[in-house]
Parts: C-alpha cells; sequence; structure tokens
C-alpha cells in the first residue's frame, strides 16, 4: 500500500510551472515533498511555486550546462534528489512531415532534455541505493497518430525506451523508473495543436489534477515497488473512437 507521505523527500520537477508538473508538484508538496520546479521561464514559475508552495530553478532542460547547474544547486541546497519528475514537454502547430521545420527542437526537450536531467541525478542515487524517476511519455508514444505528429510521437516513444533502459541498468541499485502514457488531457500543449479543442472537449479530458494523483501514487509505493508503465485515457477516449486527425494542409 502507498505510505500516504513523502516527508523529507526531494523532489526536482521539470516542466513544472503548468500542466502536469504543477499538478505533480501541488500533490507532493501536500504528501510533505520538498519541491523544486523547472521551467524556462521565472514569471511562470513564480507562479506556479505560489500555488505549489515550492521553489523555483529557471532552467532549458534542452541545454546540458543548464541541467547540471540546476542539479548542482539543488544539491547544494538539498543535498540530494529523490524523486525526478521528467514533464517538460513540447509540440509545435506544424508538425507533419509536410510542415515541421523544427522538429530539433522536440527532440532537444522531449528527449534530450530528459536524458540529461536523468544523467544529472542517478550518480547520488546510485550512492543511496534509492531513488524515483517518472517519465511523462505520451499515449502517441505507444499508439502514433497523424494529430501529434512524427516528431512528437518518435520522442514519446523513446522515453519509454530511456525509461525501460533505467530499469534494465539501474535497478540492482535500488533505482525505478516509471513511463506515465497520458491520452488526451487539458493541459496547455493544446493550444499548440493546428485546431486547440474548444473548451467543451476539454473537460471530458483528463485533467491535471487527475495525473497528479498519478503522480503521487507512483511516487508513495514503497521503494521495492516498481511500477514500469502506466497508460491512462479519459474513458471517452476519442483515439479510440476516431475523429483524432491532423487538418488536412
Amino acid at each position: 500500500m502507498p505510505s500516504n507521505t513523502l516527508d523529507g523527500k526531494v523532489a526536482w520537477i521539470t516542466g513544472g510551472g503548468s500542466g502536469i508538473g504543477l499538478a505533480a508538484a501541488i500533490e507532493f508538496a501536500k504528501l510533505g515533498a520538498k519541491v523544486v520546479l523547472a521551467g524556462r521561464t521565472r514569471a511562470t514559475l513564480e507562479a506556479a511555486a505560489k500555488q505549489a508552495k515550492a521553489e523555483i530553478c529557471v532552467c532549458n532542460v534542452g541545454d546540458k550546462h543548464q541541467v547540471a547547474a540546476a542539479a548542482s544547486d539543488i544539491h547544494k541546497r538539498h543535498g540530494r534528489v529523490d524523486i525526478l519528475v521528467n514533464s517538460a514537454g513540447i509540440n509545435l502547430p506544424k508538425r507533419s512531415f509536410r510542415d515541421v521545420t523544427n522538429e530539433g527542437e522536440i527532440v532537444s526537450v522531449n528527449l534530450s532534455g530528459m536524458f540529461y536531467c536523468v544523467q544529472a541525478v542517478l550518480a547520488g542515487m546510485r550512492a543511496r541505493k534509492d531513488g524515483l524517476i517518472i517519465n511523462v511519455s505520451s499515449w502517441a508514444g505507444r499508439y502514433a497518430s497523424t494529430l501529434t505528429g512524427p516528431g512528437y510521437n518518435a520522442t514519446k516513444r523513446a522515453v519509454i525506451a530511456l525509461t525501460e533502459s533505467i530499469n534494465l541498468e539501474e535497478c540492482t541499485n535500488g533505482i525505478r523508473a516509471t513511463s506515465v502514457l497520458p491520452g488526451e488531457a487539458a493541459t496547455p500543449i493544446l493550444e499548440k495543436r493546428p485546431v486547440p479543442p474548444t473548451a467543451e472537449v476539454r473537460a471530458k479530458m483528463l485533467q491535471p489534477e487527475d495525473l497528479g494523483r498519478t503522480l503521487a501514487f507512483i511516487a508513495t509505493l514503497p521503494p521495492r515497488v516498481c511500477v514500469n508503465e502506466i497508460i491512462i485515457s479519459p474513458t471517452w477516449n476519442r483515439f479510440l473512437i476516431g475523429g483524432l486527425e491532423a487538418p488536412k494542409s
């Protein structure tokens, strides 16, 4: 059973300024964790920190030097990172093979950034023989869609492989990793869709708090438990019932 507490745990949450990252921060803080939010925009992080009672660390995860500096700063403040939540992620409005012009940015944030953050915390987790890494993938990481586009699909599928690799190499060091694959969720990334969903449609999607509670459940399980992967979707799942294709250009 979950311990229902994260007292004394230090959680580093990327993409913490909004959406899933912020929702997880709020839940973790309620459970007693010391939370550090990372993101690219200070004003957004400061507003989020007030909601989550968290600290902030301005950092572009796609820049390995900024990630290393952020990790060093957190270790100076708290001595360790017990839980890493890789929630930073982007997509672009023009995302099909026909239209995409900046796929490198998607790879930089969604995949390279995640890799850099994992590398930044592994040594300390190995030394303590304990640590949890939660990587936010996507329904699109398991079931590719023209709506989400090749860059997003590929990076989110790679997240699953990255998580599997952590568990393969680090399980004997007491480190466990989880891929979380949400279906449609009412988060700010929806504004980057070619046609953003209506408020009525968003109300039927997963809400950020649903995913925050999911991540908190994973984090409160005993260290002997590794949840390798969770696929979570709205009951009204448009990927199953059809009608979720990218507009024709």
